[in-house]
Parts: C-alpha cells; structure tokens; sequence
C-alpha cells in the first residue's frame, strides 16, 4: 500500500509539473522508464557472469532468474499495456550466459518504450487480463509495471551490495 501511495504522490506531482497534459498517467509511466532502463541493465551488467548463480538465501531466486524474470514480466506488461503481441524471442532460462540475460533485458525494455510511446489516458478503466488471467484495468497493469521495475531494480541493487558492488543509482555522477 505504502507503495501505491508513493507511486500516487509521483504522479500527481509530475502530473502538476506537465502543466495540462492529457495524459499525466500515461505520460509519468513513460518518464519513469527511461531512468529504470538505464539503472536495471547497467546493475545486470555490473553483476560478474559468474555471481549471476548468485542467490542470498536457499530460498531467493537467482540473479540470472531475476534478469529473466523481469525480461519476461516487461514484454508480457507492456504487451498487455498496449493491447500488441510480446516479441517473440528465444525461450530464456537462468542457466543462459549474462550475454544472453543482458540482451533480452535490453529488448525488454525497446519494446516496453515502444509499447508505452503510444499509450494515453483514454484506456484507464478498460479492463486487460494479466497474470493468471486475473482481469484488472489498465490502470493498474501501469502502476504494475512501474512498481515492478521499483521491486526488480531494488532486489538488484541489493545482490549487488551484497557482493560487494555499489549499485547504478548509488554510484557518484
């Protein structure tokens, strides 16, 4: 919840800021990526090749199943966001090379700026069906995406510090 709310709180604020935009939902998603972009794939690329096998518990994913897991969760969100089929791509799996892992989470992240560039308000309340095929508007698939990239880059940067690399967005400019 406490996440929604600052999400909520970023709109609004960059809503005020766009002055009378016609799509200030819209328009917040696409100002959040190119930042997120930027931040995930450069902590996928400080992470070694061979930490990607990295996990912090028994219990945690891997970091090679994280970046897989995000790749995958953004073509299949932003498919969903623009109503467009997901590129296809090769079956990734967490056992593939960083090269690999990178690379389709690079494309991930093309498509989803593709996918969001074309977007508007218009579509809030039109109902898209997401995981499971739960039904939710769209709406909530982009406060979805957004919060995934927030929860994905924060369980990188924190495989990071815990091998002793400083993450992307804690690094001096």
């Amino acid at each position: 919840m406490k996440r929604v709310l600052v999400v909520l709180a970023l709109l609004l604020s960059s809503a005020a800021a766009l002055g009378q935009s016609k799509n200030p939902v819209s328009d917040v998603i696409r100002q959040i990526l190119p930042r997120r972009q930027k931040n995930m794939i450069a902590a996928a690329e400080l992470m070694p090749a061979d930490k990607y096998s990295f996990k912090p518990t028994a219990d945690q994913m891997t970091f090679a199943h994280l970046i897989m897991h995000v790749a995958e969760s953004n073509n299949f969100l932003c498919a969903r966001v623009s109503n467009s089929e997901a590129p296809k791509s090769a079956k990734l799996n967490e056992t593939d090379d960083k090269e690999k892992l990178v690379a389709a989470l690079k494309a991930s992240f093309d498509f989803c700026a593709s996918a969001l560039s074309k977007d508007d308000d218009s579509k809030l309340g039109d109902t898209v069906e997401l995981f499971g095929g739960q039904q939710a508007t769209h709406a909530f698939a982009l406060f979805a995406i957004s919060n995934d990239w927030a929860d994905h880059y924060a369980a990188e940067a924190q495989y990071l510090r815990l091998n002793g690399i400083l993450p992307p967005s804690a690094q001096k400019k």
